[in-house]
């Protein structure tokens, strides 16, 4: 700074004897010419030296002054870099977004957090609070205004308010906006700085917790929630009851807060599932416990808990939880059941042996009969009543003999702790069948159409399938509408794990809105025909899920009968 001085100085002082030495010289000139005054030059000389140091004391007066502002601005410039670093600092921090409104003005300001929190551009972020107002959501924007003007007009003490604030992909984020006031000397306001900070996360967390807590309440099963104590050597005390567990229990929360659930243990209670509570909230495992235990009355009854451990977000055990629901209603129909069970096997016993002396011990003495009989016939009878009781008494007694048959064959089915099963070709069973019906098929020459290239072959009980396709290709036969052609079409299906056989005719048909419960019942007769038992569809479905299989029925009167059997592969 000195230098300059210096230097200007000089400057200054070559110019003025520049000049000084120009006006001598002309004054010489003038002065031959004229005779004036001759130009007194060492004066000058004197006057220039003197105003040289004048003009040196200005200027380094004038550059000392300079250099104070110089380093008070250089000093305020750096104190505003430092504060604008500290407070981009803050805001990335913070993750907050920072405004700036100058009230009178209507100038707000944004920092980058407009961008960060919410995705805004520069070019897309307006320069009034007109902007702002427009992407809170409307049904908190009323709300908000109505909160931040009183405040700007000094009515409250301080501001903040939660509301949603519009994203720019056109979401909703929750926002907690916190601002402060700027006066000016008259105590107006005229400028407000704020904070917009997201807290989206803890509001859903928060509407979740309430959602749980609603769930907790209004649930009709008892949950209890129990302090995590790892240096308890029983169960710890309990923290929180909903008002499930005192309509169950008969205790208030007051009675069981601080205590333990030993409370609930009585003379009773199974304490093999007790002590298996213990091993599990040892090893911080989950458990499910059934046992008796006593509401506050020390009535007795049953119920059913688990009980869940709860982890922190350092993965550290915090609570446990424990979801109860009484179950001494279900004990007692399980008790009921149980007993039901046991009387229906009886009977099922009784009734078995009844069926097996039925169909054995009357075996013989029926053979009796029939011999008789058979020894009858070869008597010649001239009375006409005896020869007409006699023959219904063979008839009684043939009726009765097929009867026990046909008990025999279920009771075979029925008992058959397993079945044998084999490859079958279908087609092959077929003509086995058709070979037993010749009689039958070329008197009433059915059209009957065969499919078996989608599924050729089955894993079956041969005999119980060629049984089950007799029997319905016989009905079919037997039912067949007298005013068209009978058609009986067969074809098997597989489709993924499972073989399905469709059998269909266009016979008479069954009434199945009257029918459909009895249709496979026993001795269950649809038609008056005099030779049908109605045992066939019983014997058929009997082996049909004897063999693991099902079968469906659909029929209408006049229009025939669809039988739908289908095994799994």
């Amino acid at each position: 700074m000195k230098s300059k001085v210096n230097q200007l100085t000089i400057i200054y002082i070559l110019i003025a004897v520049f000049m000084a030495i120009v006006f001598y010289k002309l004054s010489i000139k003038y002065y031959y010419l004229t005779n004036y005054p001759f130009y007194n030059f060492s004066k000058d000389l004197v006057l220039v030296f003197l105003t040289a140091i004048t003009f040196r004391y200005i200027l380094s007066d004038n550059f000392n002054k300079n250099k104070i502002i110089f380093e008070h601005l250089k000093k305020t410039n750096k104190e505003i870099k430092e504060s604008n670093d500290k407070y981009d600092i803050v805001a990335k921090a913070t993750s907050d977004t920072i405004w700036d409104w100058k009230i009178q003005e209507d100038n707000l300001l944004w920092n980058k957090g407009i961008k960060t929190v919410f995705g805004y551009d520069q070019d897309q972020v307006g320069d009034s609070s007109k902007w702002w107002f427009e992407n809170i959501h409307p049904e908190d924007s009323i709300k908000m205004s109505i909160k931040l003007y009183s405040f700007i007009e000094q009515k409250t003490d301080n501001w903040q308010d939660e509301y949603r604030f519009k994203c720019a992909d056109n979401s909703y984020k929750y926002v907690l906006d916190r601002g402060f006031l700027l006066k000016d000397e008259s105590g107006k306001a005229i400028r407000m700085i704020g904070a917009i900070q997201d807290v989206t996360k803890q509001k859903e967390e928060e509407l979740r917790l309430k959602l749980l807590e609603t769930v907790i309440i209004q649930t009709k099963d008892s949950i209890i929630i129990i302090e995590a104590d790892a240096k308890s050597i029983g169960i710890p005390k309990i923290v929180y009851v909903n008002p499930a567990f005192s309509n169950m229990s008969g205790y208030h929360a007051d009675d069981v807060i601080g205590k333990t659930p030993d409370i609930f243990i009585g003379p009773n209670s199974d304490k093999q599932e007790y002590e298996k509570l213990i091993t599990a909230l040892k090893n911080k495992e989950e458990c499910i416990i059934e046992t008796i235990s006593y509401k506050k009355n020390q009535e007795e009854y049953w119920v059913r808990f688990s009980m869940i451990p709860i982890y922190n977000a350092e993965n550290e055990l915090s609570h446990w939880v424990s979801i109860q629901r009484d179950v001494t209603q279900d004990k007692k129909q399980e008790k009921e059941k149980e007993q039901l069970i046991r009387e229906l096997t009886q009977n099922n016993k009784d009734l078995k042996q009844f069926s097996y002396i039925t169909s054995h011990n009357l075996r013989a003495p029926l053979s009796n009969l029939t011999g008789l009989l058979n020894l009858i016939e070869d008597i010649p009878v001239s009375d006409p009543e005896l020869e007409e009781i006699l023959h219904g008494f063979n008839k009684s007694t043939q009726l009765l003999n097929d009867t026990i048959n046909d008990l025999t064959k279920v009771m075979n089915i029925k008992d058959s702790p397993s079945i044998q099963k084999e490859t079958v070709i279908l087609k092959e069973v077929f003509e086995n069948i058709f070979n037993q019906l010749t009689f039958q098929i070329k008197t009433d020459q059915p059209i009957i159409q065969l499919d078996f290239d989608n599924a050729q072959t089955l894993e079956i009980n041969k005999s119980y399938i060629e049984s089950i396709l007799l029997n319905l290709l016989t009905n079919s036969i037997k039912y067949k509408s007298e005013s068209k052609t009978l058609h009986i079409s067969i074809s098997t299906q597989e489709i993924e794990n499972q073989t399905t056989i469709t059998f269909k005719d266009n016979g008479i048909g069954i009434d199945l809105e009257r029918n459909r419960d009895k249709i496979f019942g026993l001795y269950q007769r649809f038609h008056n025909y005099p030779d049908s038992k109605g045992l066939g569809l019983y014997l058929v479905k009997s082996q049909v899920e004897a063999m693991g299989g099902t079968i469906e029925i659909e029929s209408e009167v006049n229009k025939g009968t669809t039988f739908t059997i289908t095994f799994k592969n």
